[in-house]
């Protein structure tokens, strides 16, 4: 086992529920953020949180990870629908890696004052 996702998310909800209360105007901010994001609309929940678990992967936040990979459980998401939504992840954290290393080099390049 790499890590125990039930117990991230039992420390993590402890975590949360501490800066509820250190910074209540910013948190209900959040949560109707939260509230408004996961209405039903146009996506269903499930679909919802496997959007939710791909941006987890590539941004690299674990209680996202754990948060989500629950959320699409109870939605009701198959193990096939996460891994195709997990290469999707794959791809797109490589991708735009790729994109910003382009734009790096553009940068140095026109700081450096370099030729290119």
């Amino acid at each position: 086992m790499i890590e125990d996702w039930q117990a991230l998310i039992g420390a993590m909800n402890g975590g949360v529920a501490d800066l509820r209360k250190a910074a209540p105007e910013a948190m209900a901010g959040f949560s109707a953020l939260a509230k408004a994001a996961c209405a039903s609309g146009a996506l269903d929940r499930k679909t919802k949180e496997l959007i939710a678990l791909a941006i987890g992967v590539a941004t690299r936040c674990q209680p996202c990870i754990a948060y989500h990979a629950q959320g699409a459980a109870s939605a009701g998401a198959t193990r096939a629908e996460i891994a195709e939504t997990l290469g999707m992840a794959v791809y797109m954290g490589a991708g735009p890696s790729a994109m910003y290393a382009a734009e790096a080099l553009e940068a140095f390049d026109q700081l450096a004052g370099s030729p290119r």
